[in-house]
């Protein structure tokens, strides 16, 4: 795997701890966003196929999340981890000025570097938007209808058929294992809404893939949002049989191969 460093910023609600994986001789520079619950460190195997792909790999825990300040999984606007994001794309371009950026995102982490395209997508070489938090999220209106908010275990067979995926991430200590937060759930509804009311990336190169058997983020609700935000250069993979993580499915190769080479079309155009 590729050797990795980390380094702490002030971040808009306290101390964020993001992470480096360098190269020497870097052609583009990636910003991955994790998701709910989890922490960057999830993404070691992603990072180490990008840095032998060319890539500078930058990356951080959310407010919240993994080694970062704040309650757990507490995110009362998500504009604040937009632009925590943004402070890590600043430091990549310092460390490599002028180089291609190229933001990727997963899940609650595709909903919050779709925003971030919005803000920032002028500056930006590519989108990757992985199972993400788009358009129709039925999970937000039912909870946030409930009293009490349940503290039920999350099913881990719904992250991949690989069943030592779900074992690892239960026994994950910088994984969130309780329930929702009402006010984050708020900020979740707001933001989707919001994504929507900004709508279309315009020319931004943007590639959409997802699990066709996600029952966390289910496909049909997504795809309203990916229509809502749409610019005129798309590229939509669907993987059969393929559950919610689709960077740790059992196809994971074949998921990242198709990754770089979405990379490599767009800085080759």
């Amino acid at each position: 795997m590729a050797e990795s460093r980390e380094y702490g910023f002030a971040g808009t609600r306290g101390r964020i701890v993001a992470r480096v994986w360098p190269n020497e001789h870097p052609r583009y520079v990636a910003i991955l966003v994790h998701g709910y619950g989890e922490h960057i460190g999830r993404y070691e195997h992603v990072a180490d196929t990008l840095v032998r792909h060319g890539a500078a790999v930058y990356g951080a825990d959310h407010l919240g999340h993994g080694r970062s300040d704040g309650e757990r999984v507490l995110i009362e606007d998500y504009e604040d981890v937009v632009t925590d994001v943004r402070t890590v794309d600043e430091r990549a371009r310092a460390d490599h000025p002028d180089l291609p950026v190229v933001v990727i995102g997963h899940s609650m982490g595709g909903l919050i570097a779709a925003r971030y395209a919005q803000r920032y997508g002028d500056t930006l070489a590519a989108l990757v938007l992985s199972g993400p938090v788009l358009g129709e999220w039925e999970v937000v209106g039912t909870l946030l209808a409930l009293d009490e908010l349940p503290d039920t275990p999350l099913d881990t067979a719904t992250l991949s058929r690989d069943p030592s995926v779900g074992e690892t991430y239960a026994h994950d200590p910088l994984v969130w294992h309780g329930p929702f937060k009402r006010l984050t759930l708020r900020a979740l509804d707001a933001t989707i809404k919001a994504i929507a009311k900004a709508g279309p990336l315009g020319a931004l190169p943007t590639l959409w893939i997802h699990g066709a058997d996600d029952r966390l983020v289910p496909l049909t609700g997504t795809r309203i949002g990916i229509d809502e935000i749409r610019g005129s250069d798309l590229t939509e993979l669907i993987y059969p049989e393929a559950r919610h993580e689709v960077f740790n499915e059992t196809n994971k190769a074949e998921v990242l191969a198709d990754v770089t080479t979405f990379i490599d079309r767009v800085l080759t155009t």
